[in-house]
């Protein structure tokens, strides 16, 4: 009965994301276009093949890699609270891109809006390298993935102290807070094809690695000596884990900047829906997380249009709404006699 009920979950997931997609490639600042009649004009058929689907598809790509790395995080850790950035990729991410921008600053380069090489190579291999950076300086730390406690208390420490040196990098050249913000706020507004490729040659790889890990975060919400009395190899094992969650997040970040709660949210909605081992949760975390950004980056263009809303806001309000609303009912229910 599990099984059937997650193949149904799926298909809705897939048929919702084929509505989204849809969605995606017809709104934009110009308004509302037929996707099918587009194909008559040559000028609207550009701005929906060239702009508008990849955008949308990138959206969904990036969606796609949190909820993986928010599912393999959350089980890794065996706490619903951990997302993606938990190992420090989020403030390595952005202390990369600090770092950029002031280099550009003090020697003069054009800012990231005005120069089409240094938005789409610069910033992208920054964010990436950064993100990476900050999930090995974690594991430096914590002397390897032995301990999970330390593992967590290491990538706090490393969150605060490479934020706090972005900070006085932001002090000493203000004029890069404005790209620094936008960055911090996500934007999928610079997805091309060229990182919607990037993405999706990460995420079907890395899909697999965890699904093939899956039995490792079965065994682990058993509790860490059940699941060392199973034989399993968990040293290794661990650290490919380890290794998805900083790959999908450094590939995310790099495309869209910081984007928080489809990590965390996506594999609670999925939860909701149904109860599953790790194995299925992790296809259809990566599914719901798809989902979710590419809704959210149809409505950050639609609300207001035409102009645009950052798509991490819109992510940070509905995220963090329905967590507290799933908090508000456990409590409830709890409280019930």
């Amino acid at each position: 009965m599990t099984g059937r009920r997650a193949a149904w979950v799926a298909a809705a997931l897939v048929l919702l994301s084929l509505l989204t997609l849809l969605a995606g490639a017809s709104i934009g600042s110009t308004g509302v276009t037929d996707p099918l009649r587009a194909a008559n004009d040559p000028v609207a058929w550009q701005i929906v093949s060239e702009i508008r689907l990849p955008r949308t598809i990138g959206a969904w790509l990036c969606g796609a890699l949190l909820g993986l790395a928010g599912a393999v995080a959350q089980g890794l850790f065996r706490n619903p609270l951990a997302d993606p950035f938990l190992l420090g990729s989020a403030s390595g991410a952005v202390l990369a891109v600090a770092l950029l921008l002031a280099a550009g600053s003090a020697f003069g380069a054009a800012p990231p809006a005005t120069s089409p090489w240094l938005a789409q190579f610069g910033i992208t291999g920054a964010a990436f390298v950064g993100a990476l950076g900050g999930v090995l300086l974690t594991l430096v730390l914590a002397r390897g993935v032995q301990h999970t406690l330390r593992l967590l208390l290491a990538g706090v420490v490393v969150g605060y102290v490479l934020g706090a040196v972005k900070d006085l990098i932001g002090l000493a050249a203000p004029d890069i807070l404005r790209g620094m913000l936008a960055f911090s706020l996500g934007n999928t507004g610079l997805i091309g094809w060229r990182g919607c490729a990037i993405q999706a040659a990460a995420l079907l790889p890395l899909l697999l690695l965890a699904w093939a890990l899956a039995r490792v975060l079965d065994a682990l919400a058993l509790g860490e000596p059940t699941a060392q009395s199973l034989g399993l190899p968990l040293g290794p094992m661990r650290a490919a884990l380890v290794g998805v969650v900083a790959l999908a997040t450094g590939t995310a970040v790099a495309q869209a900047g910081l984007i928080g709660f489809v990590g965390l949210v996506s594999p609670h909605l999925v939860r909701a829906l149904a109860r599953l081992a790790h194995g299925p949760l992790l296809w259809l975390s990566a599914l719901m997380g798809g989902l979710l950004l590419a809704a959210a980056d149809v409505a950050a263009r639609w609300v207001v249009a035409p102009q645009e809303l950052p798509v991490g806001v819109l992510t940070a309000v509905f995220g963090g709404g329905y967590l507290l609303w799933l908090m508000y009912r456990k409590s409830g229910t709890r409280a019930a006699p």
